[in-house]
């Protein structure tokens, strides 16, 4: 034990224990931390020897909380960015995919990252669907056995969100319910991850009470005061990163109680700003010293996460790590896992050398390209008729998208109908439909179809033309809304062609489109041209209307039958905070 595998020679690393950084020699043997020498006077000998003058050493980025499906990415492909990004171990919860395709779609997730150049942990999606099959039909179902099951897999590091908050506090017969009283006899040590936007008082603490003890949504002051006053764990994403935020949290010195998180990154934005990095550098724009933020995107997550291997950078440890060239910028040089290199920075004076794990991947099954059973749409299928005595107006439900936000608010509009149609395409409000894509229900008679479920959505989306995609969260049917019916059978039937993705149209012409052919919501290109093709929708999107800090995630969110308040399935309109599905009509004026 005299000599080491490699020495990071005058760099200046960080301490977790103390928050600051010291000057020293680094020394890794096996794959973990040997010896960190502040006098910088031994002697040992090292296979590789590598200059750290200039440098920073920090531990490697821990996420507990995101999805690889959001990068629209296969897991290999988006592990390759991570390590471009500083980050050596993530918690996925692929739900997505189990949506989808069931508790085979978990296994296959895993056993497509099985050679990824950082670590991913999974955890167990505890609510497919997110609500349940009476407001929306899924590919695949994860019940209480699927999930004891998982809890085998040694890839698993927690249960998944629980998202069905508002039916978990009262009397259910909910699999994640049987779940959490097995838990709770046979298993105490295990995470339970939570989903609970909105929640105060007695219903917050039912779902604490429950076991549930941390959240990632987005929250009020109020809310969030809560949260921490009952010893919740919060997982600050981008979007709850606020100045506010961050000085209540030194006002109370929480500092144990929380970490940084990503949730939700797609693809363009993976590509153009990065990930927990990024969350890292807005944390030290809005005020937080550099210090302080490499502790909650390190430390504090894998403490919550029990990852008693990789806490910090001290002896026996993991050596993963990322060397900084800047604090204030979080600027990346290189990144190590485990003692290798598994990214460097093309432009850095650095003599790090590049070694990956991965040795040439692993695909999914063909099956996963061929899940959007749907025939071809004609254009009637977008027409909405009332379905009892002839009206000169109908009362109808429309969801309402607001910059700034996925929850979207509810109102009620007056239609004009003309012989028994509703005559919305010379109206202000957008057709939002939902198809069955999985061929699970039965023909409804329109087209060769099975369940469509018809709703209307008005506020700060497209103004013109359409838009589809089967990256429907969380059912992951195809959803389409659009100003015509000409503009949403083509961009329909684009997504139809491709078996899966995103399409922009505007009148007969495709203005952008994204293919997502592994189960109509990842893509096996290339990470680059993912990034490219969805900033191209992204930009469609806005040109023909869209005013949203987000507005593929808007979309993709307006089915989410877990964020209030109305939301649509092939069931139809869903009332989120009811728990039930409405009527899309609810009044009407006689002729």
């Amino acid at each position: 034990m005299n000599a080491a595998d490699l020495v990071v020679r005058d760099v200046s690393v960080y301490n977790t224990v103390f928050r600051r950084f010291y000057p020293a020699d680094v020394y890794i043997l096996e794959g973990r931390i040997y010896s960190i020498d502040l006098k910088k006077e031994r002697k040992m000998k090292a296979d590789q020897i590598l200059d750290g003058s200039g440098k920073l050493m920090v531990p490697g980025l821990i996420d507990i909380h995101m999805h690889i499906e959001s990068s629209m990415m296969t897991p290999n492909s988006m592990a390759e960015r991570l390590a471009q990004c500083g980050v050596t171990t993530v918690v996925s919860e692929p739900h997505e995919m189990a949506n989808v395709n069931g508790l085979d779609g978990i296994l296959d997730m895993m056993e497509a990252g099985k050679e990824s150049p950082i670590d991913i942990y999974y955890g167990i999606p505890s609510c497919v669907p997110s609500t349940s099959s009476e407001l929306e039909t899924t590919g695949g179902v994860i019940g209480f056995e699927a999930m004891k099951e998982l809890l085998k897999n040694p890839l698993v590091a927690c249960m998944g969100e629980v998202m069905n908050y508002r039916q978990i506090i009262r009397e259910n017969q909910l699999e994640i319910s049987k779940m959490l009283d097995y838990l709770s006899e046979e298993r105490p040590d295990i995470v339970v991850e939570g989903h609970c936007p909105s929640l105060l008082d007695l219903d917050l603490d039912k779902f604490i009470y429950l076991g549930i003890d941390s959240d990632h949504t987005e929250h009020n002051m109020e809310e969030l005061k809560q949260r921490f006053f009952n010893g919740m764990f919060i997982e600050i994403q981008e979007k709850m990163l606020r100045e506010e935020v961050l000085a209540f949290i030194e006002e109370h010195h929480l500092y144990g109680y929380f970490g940084f998180v990503t949730d939700d990154v797609m693809a363009d934005t993976l590509m153009e700003q990065g990930h927990l990095d990024a969350v890292v550098r807005k944390a030290i724009r809005l005020g937080m010293s550099p210090e302080c933020a490499i502790y909650h995107a390190t430390f504090t997550n894998a403490m919550r996460m029990k990852f008693t291997d990789r806490t910090m950078l001290t002896p026996g440890k993991l050596a993963d790590f990322v060397l900084l060239d800047e604090l204030e910028t979080f600027r990346i040089a290189a990144t190590f896992k485990r003692g290798r290199c598994v990214y460097q920075r093309q432009d850095s004076k650095s003599d790090v050398c590049i070694s990956r794990n991965r040795t040439g991947g692993s695909e999914f099954p063909e099956s996963y390209r061929h899940t959007v059973h749907l025939p071809k749409a004609a254009e009637d299928l977008f027409s909405v008729y009332v379905p009892t005595e002839s009206s000169n107006k109908v009362l109808v439900e429309v969801m309402v998208v607001s910059d700034g936000s996925t929850k979207t608010g509810r109102k009620q509009v007056w239609l004009p109908v003309k012989n028994g149609e509703i005559q919305w395409e010379d109206s202000p409000y957008l057709l939002a439909v939902v198809f069955e894509r999985y061929g699970k229900t039965q023909k409804s008679g329109r087209k060769g179809f099975g369940n469509i479920g018809y709703g209307f959505v008005t506020g700060d989306l497209i103004k013109h033309g359409a838009a589809a995609t089967t990256y429907a969260h969380d059912h992951h049917n195809l959803l389409a809304a659009g100003s015509n019916k000409k503009s949403l059978q083509l961009a329909v039937n684009t997504v139809i062609e491709n078996q899966g993705g995103i399409a922009v149209t505007d009148g007969e012409e495709v203005k952008a489109s994204l293919k997502l052919e592994i189960g109509g919501i990842l893509s096996d290109a290339p990470a680059e041209q993912i990034g490219a093709d969805l900033r191209r929708v992204r930009e469609a999107l806005c040109r023909q209307g869209y005013q949203h800090y987000n507005p593929i995630m808007s979309f993709c969110t307006l089915s989410l039958l877990a964020s209030p308040a109305l939301k649509i399935s092939d069931k139809g309109i869903i009332d989120v905070a009811a728990g039930k599905a409405i009527p899309l009509v609810c009044g009407k004026e006689k002729k």
